[in-house]
């Protein structure tokens, strides 16, 4: 009996769909760093920060998953590879936290903070970049937060929120 190939890594990542300019060049920076360490991208699969992220995936030749609010694939953002349409409305928010084994968390919107919560209580490692950095993250990185069985890191720059990201779902 042969082994299976090893899964790539799959890496959420956590933007708004009404993320400013700058929010959304931090997203596709992060989602080509991913792509470029050959993780696999999971998303909500809609505009703004989750189409500059998987926009990003797709400039490094990797794999996006969009893992969508609705019942109507084409709403998903037009760099998806996969999508996967849930019916659940916001609530698909927590699909998109199971499905990462590590998160990244861009930007400051309420979704991007429900899927930062659902991470640390999977387990999960979440990295912060951006917003909820500021409000979050505490001076030691690592520190996990009350009753949650994850990691809040926070990170500077999308390379270290990339680097933190992997090497943290690499070792889980």
């Amino acid at each position: 009996m042969s082994e299976s190939p090893a899964r790539p890594l799959q890496i959420a990542v956590c933007a708004p769909g009404d993320a400013a300019p700058d929010v959304a060049a931090l997203a596709e920076a992060v989602g080509r760093l991913i792509a470029e360490r050959g993780c696999t991208l999971v998303c909500g699969g809609l505009g703004g920060g989750m189409a500059a992220a998987c926009r990003g995936a797709k400039a490094a030749g990797g794999t996006t998953i969009g893992i969508i609010p609705g019942y109507d694939a084409s709403a998903a953002n037009s760099w998806v590879d996969h999508v996967i349409c849930t019916g659940l409305g916001q609530a698909r928010n927590a699909l998109v936290a199971a499905s990462g084994d590590a998160l990244i968390a861009v930007g400051g919107g309420f979704g991007t903070l429900s899927e930062i919560a659902m991470g640390l209580r999977l387990g999960r490692p979440v990295v912060l970049l951006g917003a909820w950095a500021d409000a979050l993250a505490t001076p030691e990185a690592g520190v996990a937060l009350s009753g949650s069985s994850g990691r809040l890191l926070a990170a500077a720059t999308p390379e270290a929120a990339a680097h933190s990201a992997v090497a943290a779902a690499a070792r889980a």
